[in-house]
């Protein structure tokens, strides 16, 4: 039996969407529940500049419908720590320093009970002086994963010669799912199995995947969000093979698209839904 397909992007809230993907006029409060209208899932950026109160993340809950499904980044204080542009390896992932804020974090995004899907943990690029190379972040994560409860949740490497079968073994033995990245500096996912031979990319009973792209090439062609303005058929089709092969082996594909992929990220998204379905059985 195939895996249930969740497909959505990268965060609802997009000034530029409105008269596009929004009726125009529509107001900030409106937007998400007009986004579920749309489709069934999201990813929420903003829980990554701060932790969300219990109350907003009610709201979320409200506005939406109840096979609505919700998935979250960890917050910036836990995954790169750092106050500016530099991340702090001293206190990324430390639970003395970390701590509080896991559990608030937590503890509020169960606010959308049955909603909740899972929660990632986002890590920037690493340079030496934050780690000295994957097995001391590799220990880091492991001691840190040992900590949280019982949940479904996704690891986002973007160091790419840190992507290799301890990690990958590590990762399993959480049941934690490596989420597969689009990003201008990595390889395409569906290359990745060069990354670690002899390494299964699937660790977790679900897939997760985010389409990134390249900020800065995106930011060069436009400086509004409402229409496509990179042909991304050629790296879409190549992921719609990929997820259709993996949504074999497990329960759930969770897949969210960004602005930079393309431009548009809603158009991001109906593009690979019709590619996925097409050859779909």
């Amino acid at each position: 039996m195939a895996a249930a397909l969740h497909m959505g992007t990268s965060s609802w809230s997009e000034a530029s969407w409105v008269g596009s993907f929004y009726p125009a006029g529509t107001a900030a409060r409106d937007q998400l529940g007009l986004y579920a209208q749309q489709f069934a899932t999201v990813e929420a950026d903003v829980t990554y500049y701060r932790v969300p109160s219990r109350a907003m993340v009610r709201q979320w809950r409200e506005r939406t419908s109840a096979s609505f499904v919700m998935s979250a980044k960890f917050p910036r204080s836990i995954v790169h720590a750092g106050s500016g542009a530099t991340p702090d390896g001293a206190r990324v992932l430390c639970w003395e320093h970390v701590g509080a804020d896991t559990e608030k974090f937590l503890e509020a995004m169960g606010e959308l009970g049955g909603k909740l899907g899972p929660l990632v943990l986002q890590f920037p690029y690493f340079n030496r002086k934050a780690f000295r190379g994957a097995s001391e972040f590799r220990d880091r994560l492991a001691t840190y994963l040992e900590r949280l409860p019982k949940g479904r949740y996704a690891v986002e490497l973007r160091n790419k010669d840190w992507i290799e079968p301890s990690i990958l073994a590590l990762l399993a033995a959480h049941g934690a799912a490596l989420v597969l990245v689009d990003l201008a500096y990595l390889p395409h996912p569906a290359d990745w199995h060069a990354l670690a031979p002899g390494g299964d990319l699937v660790t977790a009973d679900f897939v997760y995947a985010r389409l990134i792209g390249d900020r800065a090439k995106i930011d060069a062609l436009t400086e509004r969000f409402d229409r496509v303005v990179l042909d991304q058929s050629a790296r879409l089709a190549r992921w719609a093979a990929l997820l259709r092969e993996l949504a074999a082996r497990v329960r759930d594909v969770f897949v969210y698209a960004n602005n930079h992929y393309a431009g548009h990220a809603p158009a991001t998204v109906r593009e690979l839904e019709a590619l996925y379905a097409a050859r779909s059985p």
